[in-house]
């Protein structure tokens, strides 16, 4: 059984010790990060760095006590995600949303590279044959996980793990391209997508959503470029009169996630990655997408781990006791208090990549969890 530290969001008295920045300062020092990152090491901060127009990511004042913490024991942090648009536009992107040097105390950086393809390539283990882990990533000694907690398109729920798996590997290999990247997980490399030209309305949604310009219409006919296309499945989300289909296995693809995920923390020793996980602004789409719906369940508080399987089954514990928002997304499906909010908004068996994970020995379902 691990243990996993609890914050609630929840302030009670008028003091800074009980607000949320304050209690990660406290949950910080309960942990003794000493013990995972040494004077001078390199530590990566691992965070996803939102988009132009999804704004509820993680807040910058988190991710600067985080830093602040880190240097206490001589470390040396950066903060980082890897490419999920064009590089230096996501820079940009990452600085609109308030995360640059001046906000976190510490450089933000691109774990692949500007152009997304500065990896290393790791052999797989059952579904991924081979994936393109970013080089920062693999070499850095050291690494903290903050993870937004969050509805996603393919995997329903997205934290720790997700947040590894997917941003933990580049979007593409100089060499075999998307296959080695995060396309051999969206849809393990077979997704092919079709258009429907009768339910097509031309509102250009998918082609204005896409990261990577795989999608454009020429007299009002689709073309997609198979070859470009690392299958996120946004084009898909966004088509409101059904029009586009991409397939994909949903039982493969949790599988998939929890291996990818395995095989980015086996690039660091034992005890050098923690997991903090952040229960904020909970919204039902991936801080990919161009927006940021209203969240769909309350703020629920912080937690932090060094076991990824336990901090993502005490996250989905405390979400599942919690009742949908009104005026949200929850509301709007007509979901009631005692429902599984995130599986009813997607419909996707999001317990499968904590099993998959737990079956591949990154940690265990079962926890004490512990509130200061």
């Amino acid at each position: 059984m691990s243990q996993v530290f609890f914050a609630s969001a929840r302030a009670k008295k008028w003091k800074y010790d009980d607000s949320m920045p304050g209690k990660l300062e406290r949950l910080l020092k309960e942990f003794n990060l000493s013990k995972y990152c040494g004077p001078q090491e390199w530590v990566a901060i691992k965070t996803h760095l939102g988009s132009e127009g999804a704004h509820r990511i993680i807040r910058p004042v988190f991710l600067r006590k985080v830093v602040e913490a880190l240097r206490t024991c001589g470390a040396k942090p950066f903060v980082t995600d890897t490419v999920r648009i064009k590089g230096l536009d996501y820079l940009d992107v990452a600085n609109q949303n308030g995360l640059n040097h001046l906000s976190v105390g510490a450089p933000v950086i691109l774990a692949d590279g500007l152009y997304g393809n500065d990896n290393i390539m790791v052999k797989g283990i059952d579904i991924l044959n081979e994936i393109a882990i970013a080089s920062v990533i693999y070499d850095v000694p050291a690494m903290v996980v903050c993870s937004h907690i969050k509805g996603h398109i393919q995997s329903g729920y997205a934290g720790a793990i997700k947040n590894i798996a997917m941003g933990g590997v580049s979007s593409r290999h100089r060499e075999c391209g998307w296959k080695c990247g995060r396309g051999a997980m969206h849809t393990l490399g077979e997704g092919m997508l079709s258009w429907d030209k009768e339910k097509c309305e031309l509102c250009y949604q998918c082609m204005e959503i896409c990261p990577l310009d795989a999608i454009k219409f020429v007299d009002d006919q689709l073309e997609w470029d198979t070859n470009k296309c690392w299958r996120c499945g946004r084009c898909e989300r966004v088509c409101q009169s059904k029009g586009l289909s991409l397939p994909g296995n949903e039982q493969r693809f949790m599988r998939s996630l929890a291996e990818a995920a395995k095989l980015v923390l086996d690039t660091f020793k034992p005890q050098k990655v923690i997991y903090l996980n952040f229960l904020t602004e909970i919204q039902p789409e991936c801080d990919c997408m161009p927006v940021a719906d209203v969240p769909v369940i309350q703020d629920q508080g912080i937690l932090m781990s060094d076991d990824i399987v336990s901090i993502e089954q005490a996250s989905v514990d405390l979400l599942l006791k919690a009742p949908p928002l009104p005026q949200s997304f929850a509301d709007e499906k007509q979901i009631v208090p005692g429902d599984d909010i995130l599986f009813k908004l997607s419909e996707r068996d999001y317990h499968l990549q904590f099993e998959a994970a737990e079956s591949l020995g990154l940690g265990t379902r079962s926890y004490e969890l512990i509130e200061i």
